[in-house]
């Protein structure tokens, strides 16, 4: 196998990413170096994440690189991947599923074990996520939210100096990070409560399609059952023509349970939906059928 050029954001969970598949395809005896990118996301950090424009705001910069044959692989979380791919690109593996969850990290002042989420009343939290806003004021009504930009760590330092009394953040990210967490009271959201973002939790590895050489090594790290249910997820998303802004949530268990939250906006009420998938085809078609008799 040639000399594989990954290209990354340089965010810390971004390169931790890129390492992971870098050592795993080292296992299986590849040459492999990383690139680091700068995307449209990175660079612009006072918007929030509706206010920039187009979708793919962490993605698109990598995907020309790999077009252009300065890179051969791009890593991603899957999530932040657009629906429809570029032309002349493909998602060849996916990694294992981590723990898809939300997290709710309150600092110790802000607790009050009565209240939902251990959370007191009338509470700040910080996301930018439309899908996170739109389910915690549907749980947690009493709360105001602010958008909250920056890589992992400059989120939780902004926690730490008070600017929020609580933030959400993806508990893979968190994992995979191993940050120590101690100062703060830790709340994972339950996934079939608080619906997780289509394929979070998923590395998406992308080439051009062209490239069957790495397609065919690649297909010793994928993983086809996490694979096919997050095709699933993303399925759904694309119908409703959504980016990741769109205040969207499901999430296909291991047990093929499939939970769906669907709002019309950050601020409206959310649809919830419960489903046991028995056959995955038609299975994206019936949950928009389901949605528009309700919505």
């Amino acid at each position: 196998m040639k000399h594989i050029i990954i290209g990354s954001r340089g965010s810390d969970l971004a390169l931790w990413q890129a390492y992971f598949v870098k050592a795993e395809l080292e296992k299986i005896n590849c040459s492999v170096e990383i690139k680091i990118i700068k995307t449209q996301g990175d660079k612009i950090q006072h918007l929030s994440f509706d206010k920039l424009e187009g979708k793919g705001f962490f993605t698109k910069e990598i995907e020309d690189a790999l077009l252009s044959n300065e890179i051969d692989l791009a890593v991603h979380s899957h999530k932040d991947l657009e629906t429809t791919p570029p032309e002349n690109l493909k998602i060849a593996c996916v990694s294992d599923r981590a723990n898809p969850a939300d997290t709710l990290l309150i600092n110790k002042n802000a607790v009050d074990l009565n209240q939902k989420w251990s959370l007191k009343r009338e509470a700040k939290v910080g996301t930018s996520s439309a899908r996170r806003k739109a389910q915690f004021l549907n749980q947690r009504e009493d709360v105001s939210i602010s958008d909250l930009r920056g890589n992992v760590p400059t989120r939780i330092d902004k926690l730490r100096s008070g600017n929020y009394d609580a933030i959400l953040l993806a508990k893979a990210g968190l994992d995979r990070l191993e940050l120590d967490l101690q100062e703060f009271h830790v709340e994972v959201l339950d996934p079939k409560e608080f619906i997780p973002a289509p394929a979070q939790g998923v590395l998406g590895l992308q080439i051009r399609n062209e490239d069957t050489e790495l397609f065919n090594v690649l297909q010793k790290m994928n993983f086809p059952d996490v694979q096919q249910r997050i095709e699933l997820e993303r399925k759904v998303l694309n119908l409703l023509d959504g980016g990741c802004q769109l205040p969207l949530g499901v999430y296909c268990t291991p047990e093929n349970e499939l939970f769906v939250s669907y709002a019309k906006h950050s601020a409206g009420k959310c649809f919830e939906l419960k489903y046991q998938v028995e056959k995955f085809e038609g299975m994206a078609e019936r949950v928009i059928d389901d949605l528009k008799k309700i919505i």
